[in-house]
Order: C-alpha cells, then structure tokens, then sequence
C-alpha cells in the first residue's frame, strides 16, 4: 500500500485543468466537420455519403447540422473533397428556441445530477461515468451524480428515448424540484440519430422534457459534456450548434 501511495506522490496531479485552462492532451475530442464551399459534384457526393443526413447542400455549401453527426469521418476522408474538421470540444450548445436561463451562481458549485439511460448503445454513458474517473473528477468543479431525481438539479439525458423508456423519463422529469435542467447528450438525444425516430424509439430527448443544453456527438467526449453542464450553470458560454466556416475559429 505504502509503495502505490508513494508513486501517486511522485507523479502527481493528473487531472485534467479544464474549465480553468484549455486541455491540450491528444485525443480528448473527435471533433467536428466544418462546412466549407465546394464544386457541386464533390458537394452532392459528401451529402450522399453521410449516413445520418448531418451534411446539406446550399449556395454552394456544403453545411453541417452537429447534431445529427455520429463521427464515422466519412466526409473528412472522401477522397473527391474531404471537408475541413475542427477538433474542439467545447461543442455543446443550446436549442433553436433557446433555453431557460443558467442556473446561476448558487448552482456553480453545488450541482447534482441525475442521469437517464433512454435507451443509449453505451458508448454516450460510457463517456459520461468518466466524469467521475480521477482525470475527469468532476467533483472538483462541485459538481455530483446522485440516483434520485428528488435530489437533482439536472437530468442528463442519453438515447433516442425508446418507447419502453418515455414514461420513466417522464416521471423522474416530474418528480426533480425547481428550478431544473435538462442537458441531452449525444447525437440520439438530440435528433435520434441512427435509432429514431423508428416504430420503437423517438427523435430525441426533446420531444419528451424541454431540452436546456444539447451536447452533440457520437459519443461526445467528456469534456464536451462537461462543458454542458458548466453551460447548464452559467460557467461557460454556449457553442453554436452549427459548424463555421472553412477557415474560421471554432464556435
């Protein structure tokens, strides 16, 4: 015991420093297409390619709809016109129609959190119990998971909501106090990605609770959804849920 303790004294802190400092280690982002002019031939062949329906065409553009994006790159290795890719993790952002206002500073550093598996492949709620693992260490931020919606202020939501899981997600909505969040993570819980809507599952989480903070991807990295939450309680800005320009910096 005494020989771990000791080895943990000389390595250490590794906990990543994000929010207080940008996390520059490889590979804590799969990032995201950016939209980018093309000839029409290349344009409609990128379009074609994605599975999801995340790539559009118009004015000559090739535009990019985030939450609809599931990462299998097959726009950024096309060989006619790969589109340019932006590898920033600060993606998460809010609805179209807005959003209730950020908790605010009596939540910064008290937050708990409920979370719903709505029918997730695994790979969203994978990324979201790393918040806990020591690099992560979200308790850090005062942020924790707690199992009873009674106790939360925020209900992380992942999956397309499958039909055996609508009530159970409506129910634990119903019985969180005032005020609450919602923060739908990942790409099935913003449109339903490549489950929904179908004869067994939605489009999304917001066709069932309103929807505060969307974190898009598939799976988004942890720090995407911790970014999430610090938008959740008005520690962070929100991203634009729509990717920019060739050649412009990152929402």
């Amino acid at each position: 015991m005494s020989n771990w303790v000791w080895r943990g004294l000389r390595s250490g802190v590794r906990t990543t420093g994000y929010p207080s400092a940008p996390e520059a280690a490889a590979g804590v982002s799969p990032g995201f297409p950016l939209g980018a002019t093309m000839e029409p031939g290349p344009a409609a062949a990128l379009v074609a390619a994605c599975p999801t329906g995340a790539l559009s065409e118009r004015a000559g553009r090739v535009e990019v709809d985030p939450r609809r994006c599931v990462h299998c790159y097959r726009c950024a290795r096309a060989a006619g016109g790969p589109l340019p890719w932006s590898n920033d993790y600060e993606r998460a952002g809010v609805p179209d129609g807005g959003q209730g206002a950020p908790l605010g500073a009596a939540f910064g550093r008290s937050l708990h959190i409920v979370v719903v598996d709505a029918g997730d492949c695994g790979a969203c709620l994978h990324e979201v119990k790393q918040l806990a693992s020591p690099y992560y260490n979200l308790h850090r931020l005062g942020f924790f998971f707690t199992p009873t919606p009674r106790h939360a202020d925020v209900l992380v939501v992942v999956g397309p909501v499958a039909d055996q899981m609508r009530v159970a997600l409506e129910k634990t909505y119903a019985a969180m106090p005032d005020p609450k969040r919602v923060v739908a993570v990942g790409t099935c819980a913003l449109s339903g990605g490549v489950f929904g809507p179908s004869y067994f599952s939605g489009a999304g989480a917001a066709g069932v609770v309103p929807v505060d903070v969307e974190v898009p991807g598939q799976p988004p990295p942890p720090l995407a959804i911790l970014h999430g939450l610090l938008v959740a309680v008005g520690r962070k800005a929100p991203a634009r849920l729509a990717a920019p320009a060739e050649g412009a910096g990152a929402s």
